[in-house]
């Protein structure tokens, strides 16, 4: 339990784009949740995803990323692990189908609110625990 009994969530952040993962991470652990780790291409994500003990609650997608995209990396996380919770976080809107299609939670559309983070988060809490 977090502040004022808010959950804390730790997250997998992937984006290519350094401001927007120090933006992201900042905002997050402002917010009491925990970045366990980042990764800034499709690949890494994969890789870095499988190699982790404990696995985070949830992880926020970049669709357009070097080597393989955020699709393919959801697609491929959600083989090895059916109960990942992927929101997706991108400035493509015609991605979102192929995003929920490929399994991820939710769409969030760049630029996105920090309300509609924290609350996606919120939802993937609750999931995780009922």
């Amino acid at each position: 339990e977090g502040f004022g009994g808010r959950n804390i969530a730790t997250v997998f952040l992937v984006d290519d784009e350094k401001f927007i993962v120090d933006l992201y991470r900042d905002i997050l652990e402002a917010n009491g949740h925990t970045v366990v780790d980042v990764a800034s291409d499709g690949e890494e994500a994969v890789r870095k995803y499988r190699d982790m003990k404990e696995k985070p609650v949830v992880i926020i997608m970049d669709q357009r990323m070097p080597i393989k995209d955020g699709v393919s990396a959801t697609q491929e996380i959600l083989s090895m692990d059916p109960e990942a919770l992927i929101f997706f976080g991108s400035a493509d809107l015609h991605i979102e189908k192929e995003a929920l299609a490929a399994g991820a939670r939710g769409f969030l559309l760049k630029p996105f609110r920090i309300e509609e983070l924290l609350a996606a988060i919120a939802e993937a809490e609750g999931e995780k625990k009922g």
